[in-house]
């Protein structure tokens, strides 16, 4: 049984509409990108759902949710090219990449985020869990992929999509933990809240640049094509979605909104074998 190497990209706080206006000629040799709904509104608890094997759901009427979670996981037997595996080869740990490591998989995860570094229980199952110096640091991630003969999982969590969307940030809102996530936690002389406004055509300009922070990893996903074999599985989406000044929010977090969790997806091989 041939297993195929599978990549799951994570374009951090890349929200649906802002994929959609984007040139992606790479990404669409997949397939056609779904509308769907992130488990959470942050970086963190959403990843951590990636790694139950979860992907983010359509939001489905008329039916159990356990129903959907088991169809969810056998999704799995087409990504892998596994038909043997089971809902129940995730139980108990519910952990995607010991169930790929267990079928003779070589597990790598390369982050962009510190809230994703390595001490998180996130990183637990990975063979090979690396945080990026760089925050945009895509490119360096391809650099350093590689597909012998044995099977690989690469999980790729990329900056390029979130805030300051691969801009200066020096004339850009400060916002408590996001320059930097957890660093600036304290530093309340930089924290910017909504009751001071938003300055409406700085969002709309921050919007355009993550629309060109997806033409820019899609450039780079291309590149990734060429150097996969074949049986190789892409997953392409997002941990949540982003807000650029609507209804006096901007960023991501404790935030009921539409937006904060409308996120692209899409799967499959390149020329579009699902």
């Amino acid at each position: 049984m041939e297993l195929n190497h599978i990549v799951f990209i994570v374009m951090d706080s890349c929200r649906h509409d802002s994929f959609v206006a984007a040139r992606t000629p790479n990404i669409d040799r997949l397939g056609v990108a779904e509308k769907r709904y992130s488990y959470a509104s942050w970086t963190a608890p959403s990843h951590h759902a990636f790694v139950m094997g979860l992907m983010p759901h359509r939001s489905p009427k008329d039916v159990f949710a356990s129903e959907v979670y088991k169809d969810e996981y056998v999704q799995w037997k087409a990504r892998t090219g596994c038909d043997t595996i089971e809902f129940k080869a995730f139980l108990p740990d519910l952990s995607l990449p010991k169930v790929l490591r267990n079928l003779g998989y070589r597990t790598v995860a390369k982050v962009s985020m510190p809230v994703l570094n390595k001490n998180t229980l996130i990183s637990r199952d990975f063979d090979d869990y690396k945080l990026m110096k760089s925050h945009n640091d895509f490119a360096k991630m391809i650099d350093e992929m590689e597909f012998p003969d044995e099977p690989h999982y690469y999980f790729l969590n990329l900056g390029e999509t979130h805030y300051p969307y691969m801009l200066d940030g020096s004339k850009l809102p400060r916002i408590s933990g996001v320059h930097g996530a957890l660093k600036a936690m304290d530093e309340t002389e930089v924290a910017t809240s909504a009751s001071q406004g938003f300055d409406a055509g700085q969002m709309e300009m921050l919007r355009q640049q993550q629309i060109k922070c997806v033409e820019y990893v899609d450039g780079q996903i291309g590149r990734l094509m060429d150097l996969t074999p074949p049986n190789t599985h892409f997953i392409v989406t997002a941990d949540h979605g982003e807000l650029f000044g609507e209804e006096g929010y901007f960023g991501h977090g404790p935030i009921m909104h539409e937006k904060c969790f409308e996120v692209p997806f899409v799967e499959g091989r390149v020329g579009g074998q699902r």
